[in-house]
């Protein structure tokens, strides 16, 4: 057999089929550039109702619609928001991942006490809470506005979370315990990205309340 004989047919007998095509050629380019386009101008109202009904009165007598809003108040209400939803969040998952699939000592009480703090009323802990923020000298601080936030929310998300995790079939958490996953593997590797449901209906539930 000559030489060259295996290698021409090795190179015959290859996959054969139409070349692939370029994904950011002129054609893809232009349309999906369209696309845009038309995607952002119907965006526009939207956009300008948003940010319009985030603005007090004196921003929206000035008649420029498409300025973010400048007022102190509104970035000081940011500032206590996206903390305080980062915070109450990452503890409630932890917790109610915690009391879903992990038996310890103390889980039936904790429970328990989640279940009545999240139905107790707040006038009930104002005074208590302003009296504890004086203490540790946090009283008319925006972090003292994102811890109470952040403890107002956490019971309720816990047992968001906390049922969400028992929905969950119990074989994937029998299976990374034996794959050797421990609590944090478990949580962030399985648990976590199946979450994103939840997750969004408690930054809905933190922001809103």
């Amino acid at each position: 057999m000559p030489a060259g004989t295996g290698s021409i047919g090795l190179e015959a007998s290859g996959p054969r089929g139409p070349k692939p095509r370029h994904v950011f050629s002129r054609r893809n380019i232009f349309l999906y550039g369209t696309l845009i386009v038309v995607a952002l101008y119907y965006l526009l109202p939207l956009y300008v109702m948003v940010v319009t009904s985030l603005k007090g009165m004196p921003e929206i007598r000035l008649g420029n619609i498409f300025s973010p809003p400048l007022e102190i108040t509104f970035w000081n209400s940011v500032r206590i928001t996206v903390p305080s939803v980062i915070l109450s969040i990452a503890i409630a998952s932890v917790n109610g991942y915690a009391l879903a699939n992990w038996r310890f000592k103390g889980a039936d009480t904790f429970f328990v006490i989640l279940i009545v703090g999240a139905f107790i009323p707040y006038q009930v802990m104002i005074y208590p809470i302003v009296i504890i923020l004086r203490e540790i000298g946090l009283y008319g601080s925006l972090s003292g506005l994102v811890i109470v936030h952040s403890i107002f929310g956490m019971p309720i998300l816990t047992l968001l979370f906390r049922n969400y995790f028992t929905s969950m079939p119990e074989e994937l958490f029998r299976a990374a315990r034996v794959d050797g996953a421990g609590f944090w593997g478990i949580y962030f590797r399985i648990m976590l990205p199946m979450s994103l449901p939840i997750f969004v209906v408690a930054i809905i539930l933190q922001v809103t309340g």
